[in-house]
């Protein structure tokens, strides 16, 4: 399958982390991965192909070599995306209509939210006779709409506009009277009182599709950052079998922070890493020696430059859509790229023959930050910042270069096949 397609048919099925997890565990068990479970002890075989989750929305999927190891190379990403959030208690009515009580995940450019079919995904906690348990759940129709105040109203809604999302941000689910958390109950086939909690979000209904005179480009909800994540699991997938530790790590939480149990900004990493060194070397000193040699790709989109605002980009360090794979830097380490991460990983795509282009922000427009950093506090590594251009992050529509994911697979599965061999500080060998 094309990988574009795939992605957008991930992207399309996935409309809240806890989905886009659910869809990567099929790709993975497809393949032969075995789950496992952190309230049970492990048990690893060499060869052996493993995932485990965390809150149903982080997911580190790994394959263990045929004989010894003594590194780990992984990519992580993350499975989250700003959206609005239903609050416990959503339901409200107003002058004949039914409303959701909703509040801002992540940043997101509020004005692409309006005027657009909104569905209601996440999960519900509901009451089993096993006990307290979780499903899933996504209306696959149009359910709601933020409507804007007609211009007639609000004459300077051209000039720019303050949204006050307490006020302007409830989207209408029907007529007075509507009950949001009947319907989750009727979608999942159980009674009103055995639905326990909720974590439940607004969803872009827009489908993915191609654009462009010649299908050059991809629009789609959530580009950042499914598109990393669809990327490194495939790629894991696709990679021939290696003498290190491969891993594939998909965080949620990353938009507002990572400071959650399944986020970058926690041990779900380390005691992964952890757990598998003890299962495979009793060492005692395994671990800070194993993690001294590892190297982790941090991957989360880049800003494409704006056709019409150039201005907004550093000259000499823009990228563009379709150009190949980005090495992101910051100087106040945003990003983690420094000269050794960025020749390795470059040099590892030379010989893959897969494009590379180098962004940095302007010095006077402060960047954003995303994972490698938080996540190198917990498992310190050598670590690069990667992505793929795009436009309009953090609009409920994205874009970015139909050709791009293709590179970005190449480059995950040469560093994944890759022997990166960290000898010391500044001195790395590239076998393979």
């Amino acid at each position: 399958m094309n990988p574009i397609n795939g992605m957008m048919d991930f992207i399309r099925q996935s409309p809240t982390a806890f989905h886009a997890v659910a869809n990567l565990q099929e790709m993975l068990k497809g393949q032969g991965f075995r789950p496992l479970n952190e309230c049970e002890p492990w048990k690893l075989v060499p060869g052996g192909r493993y995932y485990v989750t965390r809150n149903q929305s982080s997911l580190i999927a790994f394959r263990v070599p045929e004989g010894e190891f003594d590194h780990f190379q992984l990519v992580a990403s993350h499975s989250d995306s700003p959206c609005f959030k239903l609050k416990p208690s959503a339901g409200r009515d107003a002058n004949g209509y039914a409303l959701l009580n909703v509040e801002k995940y992540g940043g997101m450019i509020m004005q692409t939210w309006f005027d657009r079919p909104l569905s209601i995904a996440g999960r519900a906690v509901v009451r089993t006779e096993e006990g307290i348990g979780t499903r899933l759940v996504c209306f696959d129709r149009e359910m709601a709409l933020i409507p804007n105040l007609p211009i007639h109203f609000n004459r300077a809604v051209n000039d720019g506009v303050k949204l006050n999302p307490q006020v302007d941000m409830l989207p209408v689910i029907g007529a007075a009277g509507t009950d949001y958390k009947a319907l989750v109950a009727e979608a999942l086939g159980v009674d009103d009182a055995d639905i326990l909690g909720c974590d439940l979000y607004l969803v872009n209904r827009d489908e993915p599709r191609l654009w462009g005179a010649s299908g050059e480009y991809v629009a789609a909800p959530r580009l950042d950052d499914l598109e990393c994540a669809y990327a490194s699991v495939r790629a894991l997938l696709e990679a021939k079998p290696s003498n290190h530790v491969d891993m594939a790590c998909v965080f949620d939480n990353e938009e507002v922070g990572s400071g959650t149990r399944q986020g970058a900004d926690s041990t779900f990493l380390s005691e992964v890493m952890r757990r598998i060194v003890a299962a495979l070397d009793g060492n005692g000193q395994a671990l800070e020696t194993t993690l001294a040699r590892s190297m982790m790709l941090s991957a989360d989109n880049a800003h494409g430059v704006h056709p019409t605002h150039p201005e907004k980009y550093d000259e000499n360090n823009r990228v563009a859509l379709n150009g190949g794979v980005v090495v992101k830097f910051n100087a106040a380490q945003k990003y983690t790229s420094d000269g050794v991460s960025q020749a390795v990983f470059e040099e590892i795509c030379r010989r893959a023959g897969v494009p590379v282009q180098r962004f940095a922000n302007r010095s006077d427009i402060p960047g954003g930050s995303t994972l490698g950093n938080i996540a190198n506090t917990h498992a310190s590594m050598i670590t690069v910042d990667i992505g793929l251009a795009q436009l309009s992050m953090h609009s409920a529509n994205e874009s970015a270069g139909a050709h791009d994911l293709a590179h970005m697979i190449s480059a995950m599965r040469a560093f994944y096949e890759a022997e990166v061999c960290v000898m010391g500080d500044g001195m790395i060998r590239i076998r393979g």
